[in-house]
């Protein structure tokens, strides 16, 4: 039996949103043509509202306003779209965010209206996690200072902004967007793989060959839900390494993200029998040899973070749409690391 949901109700309920005009999304998969005609959402946020029952069709055979008398539920993304038919999406109401604006000092490279670039240092975490200890001084506690109220709730409710992220011990450039329409924008840069992102690492070893591709899924790990792993059916992960420089048992390499998994680099890196130096989750500990002289044996052994850092980011501006490029220095505990091994 067809099923009729009558629409959400005024004020802070969810926002009725109706789409029409769909001649050119005919036999389109539903999902896919409402993201066509409705850039601020994305394919995954539309499948999240099927999923929720918040999407609903409208034959063409019901008349020119659209009725609730006529609204039948969309069960499934990847259902057609047929002649004539509207769509009417029921977007959730914003839910209040529970998170405490912080002064902490920011390193920002760039700010306009709409986005921000900003130099994460390594040990702050990008957003407020579980549990109450974990919702202080965090990037995000610290934009919701800097920006007062500006920046995009798309993200989820404790992600204010946050586009992309960047391990807590990792350090480097982030781009965070103040309107939905610049985090919509740029989310769609980031799934087609537009956005430049070069990353330096320290891994054990030399890798062979000294420039090549990892093209190996990532998922949960099978027995420690706490870690990614290298997994059949995993998500799509492919990073693209080259070797910079030789460091006695270690090697700086240089790494492009085509996709941008959970730890890809470092599981990655890993699974070729590369591990990042200092990295406590996918590398062993690393005991520097008693002829090695300081500071080398001291640098190596008190580094107890991975070697990872966000050196390059470049994306296509939202608003003015000019190619814009941001590049970092790595932080001082990291050049002091590479300056130790390089004495050897």
């Amino acid at each position: 039996m067809d099923e009729t949901l009558p629409r959400p109700p005024p004020g802070n309920g969810p926002q009725r949103r109706i789409l029409r005009g769909l001649a050119e999304v005919v036999g389109h998969r539903v999902d896919r043509a409402l993201a066509l005609l409705d850039p601020t959402l994305s394919r995954t946020m539309i499948q999240r509202l099927i999923c929720s029952g918040a999407v609903f069709r409208q034959p063409g055979t019901a008349g020119d306003d659209p009725s609730p008398t006529h609204l039948l539920p969309v069960h499934s993304a990847t259902e057609k779209v047929r002649d004539g038919e509207w769509f009417e999406l029921h977007i959730p109401a914003a839910v209040p965010l529970e998170v405490t604006a912080e002064a902490v000092e920011l390193s920002i490279l760039f700010e306009d209206d709409d986005l921000l670039v900003v130099n994460k240092p390594a040990g702050m975490t990008v957003h407020p996690g579980a549990g109450p200890s974990a919702y202080g001084g965090t990037l995000v506690n610290a934009l919701l200072h800097h920006c007062r109220g500006t920046l995009s709730g798309i993200g989820g409710v404790i992600r204010p902004g946050i586009v992309h992220r960047l391990d807590k011990e990792t350090s480097g450039l982030l781009v965070v967007a103040k309107n939905d329409r610049t985090h919509q924008h740029l989310s769609e840069q980031f799934k087609a793989h537009t956005t430049a992102r070069l990353y330096q690492a320290i891994v054990k070893g030399r890798p062979q060959p000294l420039r090549g591709t990892v093209d190996a899924p990532i998922g949960r790990h099978p027995r420690d839900r706490q870690k990614m792993a290298v997994v059949a059916r995993g998500r799509l992960a492919v990073t693209h390494y080259t070797v910079r420089e030789s460091l006695a048992a270690f090697t700086l390499v240089e790494c492009r993200l085509q996709t941008g998994r959970t730890h890809q680099i470092r599981v990655h890196m890993a699974h070729i029998g590369h591990p990042l130096l200092g990295d406590p989750v996918y590398s062993r500990p690393f005991t520097p040899p008693a002829t090695w002289p300081e500071p080398a044996r001291s640098r190596t052994a008190l580094f107890h973070r991975q070697a990872l850092h966000a050196a390059t980011l470049g994306f296509t501006h939202p608003g003015t749409g000019k190619r814009l490029q941001f590049e970092v220095g790595a932080p001082d505990d990291f050049q002091q690391l590479l300056e130790a091994l390089r004495q050897l």
